[in-house]
């Protein structure tokens, strides 16, 4: 494994292990968090706003935001949200994602999911 590889996968279990690592300097909380949301099946793209602290829905999956935080106008343009996503389908695993997700970087951690695609757009 090259050194980029290593040090995504330590800044991944990280981030997973540290919900607050996003919440220290250099980060503004924000209120609301900009979600883009993909059915696989019916190829149906969706943006939606969810709220900190509040529920949203997207098919079958429930999704909560724990905290959304955005860079600094004076720094490279990133925002970070804690998800908690719930599927509610019978028989699915209860909570297929839990964890930091970076609209810089989507590939970094993201929601494995048979049905749905999530990514995170912007903290405003």
């Amino acid at each position: 494994m090259g050194a980029e590889t290593m040090r995504a996968i330590a800044l991944s279990l990280l981030l997973v292990a540290a919900p607050a690592a996003a919440q220290g300097p250099g980060w503004v909380p924000a209120r609301m968090a900009e979600l883009q949301a993909l059915d696989k099946v019916t190829a149906r793209i969706s943006v939606l706003e969810a709220p900190v602290d509040q529920v949203v829905r997207f098919g079958t999956l429930e999704i909560r935001v724990g905290a959304c935080n955005r860079r600094p106008p004076d720094d490279p343009p990133d925002s970070a949200a804690w998800l908690e996503v719930r599927d509610t389908r019978p028989g699915a695993a209860e909570v297929p994602f839990r964890g930091w997700m970076f609209a810089a970087s989507p590939g970094l951690n993201m929601l494995e999911h048979p049905v749905y695609d999530l990514r995170v757009l912007a903290c405003r």
